[in-house]
């Protein structure tokens, strides 16, 4: 009965061209090869040669049985001379899908003795000269040389073997971005990538961002998925990533679903440590899309000149792209208006802000903006913004508001995490707009039991805790202010009641909404009709379009006019008296 051979796995690299013959079979003289394919085609031979005179009931030294040429290709490749001869077979099974199958049936050896060359091509792996094509962990992987590889070979250059020490924390990125790529090509294995982290860290202990990483005391699994979110920003200028950007970087379905479910709720260790968070589109948060919070940023990637022009967040409006438009104010909503502008002014502001952080430790600028629809509330902090040239976070509060329990809290959430990231990196502060309101600043439900109420109570509390330590400006327009909560009322440094127009103020505005009217057109219209600015607007559009449309005649104007006033309003009379009315308010 045959005995199956034993394959000696050693490091040591003697030549069996020494002693000029092994087992009759001829290993030549120690002439040198002149090129890499020589030597791979020599050794080849040398060694099927061998395989086959010797039968199973040999032990075999891969290294002496190849003759002298292993010690010119190891050098040339920069590897051992084991490793040199295991990658001339995988040349020979190659160059795609090699697998430990293969080299049994290569060798004569049994599959399990086979496994034994695992660690040695996953050594060949680490130097680039191979690539991993399947499951890392369970030993069952392929083995592909890479088309750089073979150019090498077919050009005779020296292979360049990359060296892990890195300069700074740029040249450390650039290598990670390097390697997934090559590996990507080929298909991405995580057991791979986190022994590559692992090695690229142990070589550069010095660096900041390995220092930084290593200190938050991350899982393998988190280190890895940390650093590829600073590569992605840093060399792709991408700061936004979804799942299924990630997906790569897990061995498995089974385990990429554990994380996705951490991810969605906030679990995972990245985001329990304010190092990721969920992108944010209009108040909005995506929970299947990240980026790196400004902690991250300023912690990891202090050293790095970010050039990134990050995606425009939908709900930002930029001073420069807001229109001008004139605005008329009652004497005492005016000065309030004077007032916050002044405010807000750069220049002041500045001094403001540091002379209330001494005295009251809190900095923030708060202000509620209330009273009737179309009095101009919104379109004042449009004005106040183009004035001072700030841009403006407006979100629309019944947008935040989910159907599913939990959402709605992360999406206010996540507003004042954008916001707080926005003024970490804007020169001038935004300005943080809450339209319409009055569903979240609203009188607190005491001993709330059902899941709406509870929501309700708990984006109060979020609001109310990030009021307290806001550092920047927040603004909030509401209608309704006979619900709102003391608390609110409380934080909000400044209260502007915007009233429903006087009659002066109503004849300035249906001059300025259509000039071609005369004084006593103005004067009737404004004394006839008590109308917010916005309703006034309506009018003054709805005429235009008839002015288009080519169905008014200059002797109807007045008339014309009137008519679509008394359309305006439902249930209304047409004409009606100022002191017939109650008074509410502004302009628009």
């Amino acid at each position: 009965m045959k005995t199956k051979k034993n394959i000696t796995i050693t490091e040591e690299d003697g030549l069996a061209a020494e002693s000029g013959k092994s087992k009759g079979i001829s290993l030549g003289t120690r002439k040198k090869p002149k090129t890499l394919l020589e030597a791979i085609d020599n050794i080849n031979t040398k060694l099927s040669n061998y395989v086959h005179e010797n039968g199973n009931d040999e032990d075999i030294d891969l290294t002496k049985a190849c003759g002298n040429n292993v010690d010119y290709l190891a050098k040339r490749l920069g590897v051992t001379p084991l490793q040199a001869v295991v990658f001339c077979i995988c040349v020979e099974l190659g160059p795609n899908c090699i697998d430990y199958n293969d080299f049994a049936r290569a060798l004569r050896i049994s599959k399990a003795q086979a496994l034994a060359l695992v660690e040695v091509l996953n050594g060949l792996v680490r130097r680039r000269l191979l690539t991993l094509t399947s499951g890392f962990r369970d030993k069952t992987s392929s083995y592909v040389i890479p088309g750089r590889v073979i150019k090498a070979l077919t050009t005779n250059t020296d292979y360049d073997v990359p060296h892990r020490k890195c300069e700074d924390t740029v040249g450390l990125l650039s290598y990670f971005h390097e390697f997934y790529d090559e590996l990507e090509e080929e298909g991405i294995k995580q057991g791979l990538l986190l022994e590559e982290v692992n090695d690229l860290f142990q070589e550069n202990p010095g660096l900041d961002i390995v220092d930084r990483i290593e200190r938050y005391g991350l899982c393998p699994n988190n280190r890895l998925l940390l650093l590829f979110f600073c590569d992605k920003l840093v060399n792709e200028d991408d700061p936004y990533l979804n799942f299924f950007d990630l997906e790569s970087l897990y061995p498995s379905k089974k385990e990429f679903a554990l994380f996705k479910s951490q991810m969605r709720v906030g679990r995972n260790e990245l985001m329990i440590k304010g190092l990721l968070e969920f992108t944010c589109n209009n108040g909005i948060a995506d929970t299947s899309s990240f980026t790196l919070t400004a902690k991250a940023r300023t912690e990891l990637l202090a050293s790095v000149n970010l050039t990134v022009k990050e995606e425009e967040l939908s709900g930002v409006i930029h001073a420069e792209s807001i229109a001008a438009k004139e605005l008329y104010y009652s004497a005492k909503v005016g000065k309030q208006v004077d007032k916050l502008r002044a405010f807000l002014d750069q220049e002041k502001y500045k001094v403001l802000v540091e002379r209330m952080r001494e005295r009251y430790n809190r900095c923030g600028l708060t202000c509620l903006m209330y009273g009737g629809p179309g009095t101009g509330k919104t379109e004042t902090v449009y004005q106040l913004a183009r004035l001072t040239g700030r841009d403006v976070m407006a979100i629309e509060v019944p947008q935040i508001k989910s159907k599913w329990v939990g959402d709605s809290e992360k999406n206010i959430k996540a507003v004042f995490d954008k916001y707080r990231g926005i003024v970490a990196k804007a020169k001038v502060a935004p300005i943080l707009l809450f339209n319409e309101a009055d569903a979240i600043i609203g009188i607190r439900k005491s001993g709330a039991q059902n899941a709406v109420d509870k929501m309700e109570n708990s984006i109060q509390n979020i609001i109310l805790q990030e009021m307290e330590t806001l550092n920047g400006i927040m603004i909030a327009t509401t209608n309704l202010t006979e619900n709102l909560d003391s608390a609110f009322e409380r934080r909000f440094l400044y209260k502007v009641e915007f009233e429903r127009p006087d009659a002066d103020v109503r004849e300035h505005i249906w001059h300025a909404m259509l000039p071609e009217l005369d004084d006593n057109e103005c004067k009737t219209l404004a004394e006839g009709f008590d109308f917010s600015g916005g309703q006034i607007e309506n009018v003054a559009r709805k005429f235009a379009i008839d002015g288009i449309l080519g169905e008014l005649e200059q002797a109807d104007r007045l008339s014309e006019l009137t008519t679509l006033c008394s359309e305006e309003r439902i249930n209304d009379p047409v004409m009606k008296s100022v002191t017939e009315r109650r008074r509410v308010g502004f302009v628009a």
